[in-house]
């Protein structure tokens, strides 16, 4: 059985063996089942969750406690949950219990964590290679110079100027592939948003937590997008290049600049895959983007019952049916369509979520699922909670395997046109 985990104000962390490893699914504490704990995977990292007391579970008593204080020191000394964050490939099957007060924590996906037999374990499922995501191949000591060199290649071009900021600044993995020359590479173009999404990674309401980043302040040209793209695309290994990057508002609102440079891509190169990560709610201007030649589309989504969308997109001037209106566009032209599901323990494996997200991919003939851990402040979550009666994410995943044999289940972006 695993144990608890806590860590000290300056970080350092340690385990309380009288105390199991609890794990929280939306508002429930509870005991991970032995089948939902693997090794912590190699790129993973632990954080400490301030303002924030870990529970655990007392063998002796058989109730869930909170560690208020370090049970090591004869002095009081305050004690702070600790949680994994994933990599790519991996999806969070339950969230850390933890009693959290204060300030908003930063937007971050927190991942149960303890000790079993002396090595880390967490509550997730691989569901996707980790072959071109791996922590070893982003941020490598050669990435500065290869920044430099893409900035002389593309003096004052927009795209190269944000792309360079995420790249040594954020640690983007999409931004760093334009300067390695390889996989998928992020184009981003739109500073504004029709939405303000609860748990928005480049913009926070005024009182809520910092945004890790910044969004790209104008909108670049067409020709400056084209260069950057046409040069990605022509070179590199197993190449595509997607508008709508976590540094950007909705992509979708700059389809004026996006339809002319897929077609200066077009006229220049035919190799790769354009794609857009959209919230799709634009029809008219997704019907644009289509129409100029789009390879495949990423439609990012909390839940597929209109209530819960519009509670957490806080969509402006559209809702959750002009995002089926976009996907039937999308299903009617064949482009291939993931849906981006923002996945929270507790919430999105509830059966009416489940029936409500499996309608919807049927429907509209969905080619992937891009389980996406949903990052955000547990206290966020704990409305849209409130009454579900969780399944297990696990599960969750089974039943879309049996429902829909054909469906790819993963955590990033493949080239759908291979379906």
């Amino acid at each position: 059985m695993a144990s608890l985990i806590f860590a000290r104000p300056d970080g350092q962390w340690f385990d309380f063996p009288p105390l199991q490893m609890a794990a929280a699914s939306g508002d429930r504490v509870l005991l991970p089942a032995k089948s939902e704990l693997i090794p912590l995977p190699e790129g993973a990292t632990l954080t400490m969750m301030p303002c924030s007391a870990p529970v655990g579970f007392d063998r002796e008593t058989g109730e869930f406690l909170e560690l208020e204080e370090n049970p090591y020191k004869k002095k009081a000394e305050p004690v702070y949950a600790v949680a994994a964050l994933l990599p790519q490939g991996f999806t969070r099957l339950l969230c850390p219990a933890a009693v959290v007060e204060g300030d908003p924590l930063p937007i971050l996906g927190y991942t149960a964590v303890g000790l079993e037999k002396g090595k880390l374990v967490v509550a997730a499922m691989a569901t996707d290679e980790h072959r071109r995501w791996h922590p070893r191949y982003f941020n490598t000591k050669e990435l500065p110079q290869l920044v430099r060199q893409r900035q002389a290649e593309f003096p004052g071009n927009k795209v190269i100027e944000q792309l360079s900021r995420c790249s040594l600044e954020y640690g983007c993995f999409t931004a760093q592939n334009i300067m390695y020359r390889r996989w998928e590479g992020g184009l981003p173009v739109s500073p504004a948003c029709n939405a303000a999404c609860l748990a928005c990674l480049s913009e926070q309401e005024e009182g809520g937590p910092e945004s890790p980043q910044q969004r790209i302040k104008c909108c670049p040209q067409a020709e400056e997008i084209a260069a950057v793209a046409i040069a990605h695309l022509e070179t590199a290994e197993e190449a595509m290049v997607s508008f709508g990057q976590g540094c950007e508002g909705e992509p979708s609102l700059a389809w004026p600049q996006i339809c002319e440079s897929i077609r200066l891509i077009r006229s220049a190169t035919k190799r790769g895959l354009i794609n857009i990560n959209t919230n799709a709610g634009n029809t008219q201007a997704i019907a644009k983007i289509i129409e100029a030649g789009i390879d495949s589309m990423r439609v990012s989504l909390f839940s597929a019952l209109a209530d819960d969308y519009a509670a957490y997109h806080r969509p402006r001037d559209y809702g959750l049916s002009d995002v089926c209106a976009s996907l039937a566009l999308a299903q009617s032209n064949k482009v291939p369509v993931a849906l981006n599901l923002l996945t929270y323990p507790g919430f999105t494996d509830d059966p009416r979520q489940a029936e409500a997200l499996m309608e919807l991919i049927g429907r509209y003939d969905i080619a992937q699922v891009q389980l996406r851990n949903l990052n955000c402040d547990p206290r966020l979550m704990s409305s849209f909670c409130q009454g579900c009666s969780p399944m297990g994410i696990r599960q969750l995943v089974q039943r879309l395997e049996e429902r829909f044999p054909h469906l790819q289940i993963g955590s990033y972006s493949h080239d759908l046109r291979r379906r």
